[in-house]
């Protein structure tokens, strides 16, 4: 598991809306893509539980480099208690105040919950933000089904700007099939700036997606699997975050994303709503 110390956060889910798979401002969905696939899920009163750490530090490989300054401002650290225990990013909504994790990041009451993005050296560089919510599916809720190890989170906004009108935001990308070159991100526990690596990804199971990144241990989880990235913005479309198959996996060098169907679409429209 990815997470640095168990947590608990409120899971405040909405009733799920009709399914859309939108546009470029939306969801980006590749229907009919070899090996996609949807199970399906529901929503209703999230059961809290806890965790804690189940992987190896590990030692960092120059295939995964720390940067400072230099990761997306759209991801960042998930802090409680004056400690991050988990990764997040920034994904397009209508208000412009969502973010994507792993399920195993959160359950339980998320007022001690903020989010940092672009965070490095102790330096929050976009602001601190207040997790006000989150939205989790139902299979997680009630059997931690690892097909479904993601959830959404809102963050209050302190002024007029919204969090994506400063940071910018990634698209959520659905059925976009299993072979990719994805940058990954994270804020490995007990370091204060990120780790990155450019992987390519390969399907380990039915709904699960897996990539060889060296360097990503405990406290990388909900760290967000991005495509087309624009060297420019920092941007691009999201199609996985560190969870799925054993919280993320067992060693650091290893990553695992449940993979993005209609199932996280539906969890998309349900956050929104």
């Amino acid at each position: 598991m990815r997470v640095n110390v168990s947590r608990t956060a409120l899971v405040v889910c909405a009733a799920a809306a009709i399914v859309a798979t939108g546009g470029a401002n939306a969801v980006v969905d590749t229907a009919d893509v070899a090996g996609a696939a949807s199970q399906p899920s529901g929503t209703g009163t999230p059961a809290v539980s806890t965790g804690g750490d189940s992987r190896s530090t590990g030692t960092t490989n120059s295939s995964s480099t720390p940067t400072t300054g230099t990761t997306s401002p759209t991801v960042g650290a998930l802090f409680s208690g004056g400690n991050h225990f988990c990764s997040a990013s920034v994904v397009h909504s209508p208000t412009g105040d969502l973010l994507l994790t792993a399920a195993h990041c959160v359950s339980g009451d998320v007022s001690g919950i903020t989010f940092k993005p672009g965070y490095h050296d102790g330096i929050a560089p976009y602001g601190t933000w207040q997790v006000t919510a989150a939205t989790v599916a139902d299979g997680w809720k009630s059997s931690s089904d690892q097909d479904l190890d993601f959830a959404f989170l809102k963050v209050a906004q302190p002024g007029s700007a919204s969090l994506e009108s400063i940071t910018g935001a990634n698209q959520l990308g659905t059925n976009q099939g299993f072979s990719h070159t994805i940058t990954l991100t994270g804020y490995p526990d007990g370091t204060e700036q990120p780790v990155v690596c450019t992987g390519v990804t390969t399907q380990s199971d039915t709904y699960q997606q897996r990539v060889a990144c060296p360097g990503f241990p405990d406290g990388t989880s909900g760290g967000p699997w991005v495509i087309n990235q624009d060297p420019n913005t920092g941007t691009g479309t999201v199609i996985g975050t560190i969870g799925g198959y054993q919280t993320g996996g067992d060693t650091p060098d290893v990553s695992y994303s449940a993979y993005f169907d209609d199932d996280i679409t539906q969890l998309y429209n349900s956050a929104i709503s």
